[in-house]
């Protein structure tokens, strides 16, 4: 038996990294998976690798393997109608949605005066409001099946504390906390529970690939430590572990769950 026998989560940005992981420990604890990913060249001024359609579909590979059922489409969060029709064709198929994961983001490095208008907008349109249309998207499906449920928000370390040469994906970040917040008090009484995950750096290719990162670090290492030094990137199962327990924490809401080795408190 697991956790979450014949329960049906929803996750952005499966491809790989956070996604994947949370999507095959879900299925894992036998839940059934909708998710969806871009899964190509979100931008141009994007210094890390970018997700693929063969990413994709390793991801359907091993949730299926993981002995999940899955339906997996490659999309864009920002795409409102795109996320309608996923969410319509997964209820079709698997009957309700009681979990959400808001994972899909990008990242991308300049001062803020230095940033083009097109990077400062790409960044907070991904990570903001298309989180804010998944939620459109999902949501009415949740409060239609009836049976509670969880959602659960990736933010970022980030989201609690401000970063330089990285203003929209802070603001982004930020926001997310704002829109979580909103979103639980709005759906306590139908039992949805709505929480953020912060983590630091992670070991996804957003997390140890992007070139400018290393850059930043060097210039501006003053305002990244952490307080485990000896330990300074997450498992994607570290994330996952958050993830987990919170879809099943039935007594937690509106928590902001830091997974970043006490760097938003250096």
């Amino acid at each position: 038996m697991g956790q979450f026998d014949g329960q049906v989560v929803y996750i952005t940005g499966i491809a790989r990294g956070q996604g994947r992981s949370h999507a095959i420990r879900f299925a894992r604890e036998g839940a059934a998976i909708i998710g969806m990913d871009i899964a190509a060249p979100v931008a141009d001024h994007m210094t890390y690798p970018p997700a693929t359609v063969a990413d994709l579909d390793e991801t359907v590979r091993l949730v299926e393997e993981a002995g999940g059922k899955i339906l997996a489409r490659q999309g864009d969060t920002r795409d409102l109608a795109f996320q309608q029709q996923l969410v319509a064709d997964g209820v079709e198929q698997f009957g309700r949605i009681d979990h959400v994961v808001a994972n899909a983001g990008i990242l991308s490095w300049g001062l803020t005066w230095e940033q083009t208008e097109e990077q400062f907008t790409d960044v907070i349109e991904v990570n903001l409001v298309g989180t804010w249309k998944t939620l459109k998207a999902t949501i009415p499906a949740m409060l239609a099946a009836g049976n509670g449920g969880s959602i659960t928000i990736i933010s970022s370390c980030a989201g609690l504390k401000a970063m330089p040469v990285q203003s929209g994906y802070g603001a982004s970040k930020f926001g997310l906390r704002g829109l979580a917040q909103a979103v639980a008090k709005e759906l306590g009484d139908s039992h949805i529970r709505v929480n953020t995950v912060h983590p630091y750096a992670v070991d996804t290719p957003m997390g140890v690939q992007d070139t400018t990162a290393f850059k930043v670090f060097e210039t501006h290492n003053r305002h990244f430590p952490s307080m485990l030094d000896h330990y300074p990137v997450a498992t994607v199962d570290e994330l996952s572990d958050a993830v987990l327990y919170l879809a099943g924490a039935k007594a937690v809401t509106g928590a902001e769950f830091q997974i970043d080795m006490g760097s938003s408190k250096v």
